[in-house]
């Protein structure tokens, strides 16, 4: 069942994959709004796609904990190094900008900060409660890193009720020392696991083409079933600059529907399955299916 479609190294996307330039007003002003309140955003930091057609719907996912991650994950954009600060105001910040954007869905997502001692969880936590604080209306998306296993930080955050959780596995387990050098599959399922116990909505997201086969991006399904997971995302990995990882294959459409439906017998509330899905991409929507 392994697709073959696509070769290792540098290729021209194929046509699913276009998308169209940023433009347009709504685009225009969230990009004014996240510069006033000098706020970050993971739709700049990280290259996302979709940064044009999400940014001209007036929605953006934050980015918390500043800019500078501690880990070296060979998927991801954002920087890499040492933090030199806590910008303890920054939770005020993006709940102003949630207000004057008027969201009925904010997604929250951060850094690694793993030289803190809670890895920002009280950040985490102080920022759901500026956003409710602000924009009582708004429900709450966070998509958390896995604070080395610091379960009474993940309670921190989980005290604070944001309505889902996020917390991606990002890729298979035997890609994690390429994918992700300083996390762990099984510590993941663990805090999805806990925060299912805890009564949280729960959503996780893999990327396709790293490598990977289509038997074990079944295999995660698996496991994610038996963490009870509700949400779950799958996209096309993406080469953001030479320096990291490439693309092993373009994963072609029609094998995103065939795993939606796989995941849909399986038993989650919803499967996004898509080139150009990513973890908060159309997040309302999915989390509506919550509903029905």
């Amino acid at each position: 069942m392994n697709s073959t479609d696509g070769t290792r190294g540098k290729q021209s996307k194929p046509d699913w994959l276009k998308v169209r330039l940023p433009t347009g007003v709504g685009y225009k002003n969230v990009k004014s709004l996240i510069e006033e309140h000098d706020l970050h955003t993971v739709c700049e930091s990280a290259a996302c796609p979709n940064r044009g057609e999400c940014w001209s719907r007036s929605t953006a996912t934050f980015m918390i904990l500043g800019n500078i991650c501690t880990r070296s994950c060979g998927f991801c954009n954002v920087i890499t190094g040492r933090p030199t600060e806590l910008d303890l105001d920054e939770p005020r910040r993006v709940a102003q900008a949630v207000s004057k954007l008027n969201l009925k869905y904010a997604v929250i997502t951060s850094v690694n900060r793993d030289e803190l001692k809670d890895g920002g969880a009280s950040v985490w936590a102080e920022t759901i409660k500026e956003v409710r604080a602000a924009s009582p209306q708004t429900k709450i998306e966070v998509l958390i890193p896995d604070f080395c296993s610091n379960w009474d930080a993940l309670q921190t955050v989980l005290e604070a009720r944001p309505d889902v959780l996020n917390h991606n596995i990002e890729t298979v387990p035997r890609l994690y020392l390429q994918v992700r050098p300083q996390g762990k599959f099984e510590r993941s399922l663990e805090l999805l696991r806990r925060a299912k116990d805890f009564g949280m909505t729960t959503k996780s997201g893999l990327m396709m083409g790293l490598g990977e086969t289509d038997e074990e991006v079944i295999e995660v399904l698996k496991e994610w079933r038996k963490v009870d997971c509700d949400l779950v995302t799958l996209g096309q990995y993406m080469q953001p600059t030479p320096n990291h990882l490439p693309v092993h294959r373009w994963v072609h459409p029609d094998i995103f529907q065939r795993m939606h439906d796989i995941g849909m017998e399986m038993g989650f509330v919803n499967v996004f399955s898509g080139p150009l899905v990513r973890s908060s991409y159309h997040a309302e929507e999915q989390a509506a299916m919550l509903a029905k």
